[in-house]
């Protein structure tokens, strides 16, 4: 991509802000939680709850890739984190498509207790993010979706 805004490498700042900025393909969306993941060590977030960001934002960066950018080819990836007190806030931009019904899915939990020829594949995303999120927000403007939410840091996890 051409823009100097398709490619960031983030390193967190002292106020505890870490933004990256990458395309949104499979292979840069590695890249980027492998970058998100250091800058949270690096945080000083405690090992358990960097475990659930990992799974958070591995759902919602692979939902953009699969969905948001599905018939629209490449387009970037904008990742905001805020250190605030105990949580972390989030806010995760991309220009693709917009949600299904201008809202981001419910996600409902599936029956596990059936054979394992009848289990479910996949949809078990957006129940596992509105489960490890707080304050879970979706809005498009303009040609822009904006996704915002929190991941609470209790001390009950230590590094």
């Amino acid at each position: 991509m051409g823009s100097a805004r398709d490619h960031s490498v983030g390193k967190p700042t002292p106020n505890g802000r870490f933004r990256l900025v990458f395309p949104g393909d499979s292979l840069s969306v590695r890249g980027a939680l492998r970058a998100a993941m250091r800058a949270f060590h690096e945080m000083g977030v405690a090992e358990g709850h960097v475990g659930v960001v990992e799974i958070v934002l591995a759902e919602v960066l692979n939902n953009v890739v699969e969905h948001a950018y599905a018939d629209h080819g490449r387009g970037v990836i904008e990742l905001d984190v805020s250190h605030r007190g105990i949580a972390l806030a989030f806010v995760i931009r991309d220009d693709g498509r917009p949600m299904p019904g201008g809202s981001a899915p419910g996600g409902r939990p599936h029956d596990l207790d059936v054979t394992a020829d009848d289990l479910p594949e996949g949809g078990f995303g957006w129940h596992l993010i509105r489960e490890l999120t707080d304050d879970l927000e979706y809005h498009r403007s303009g040609n822009r979706n904006e996704l915002r939410f929190c991941i609470q840091l209790d001390a009950s996890l230590h590094n």
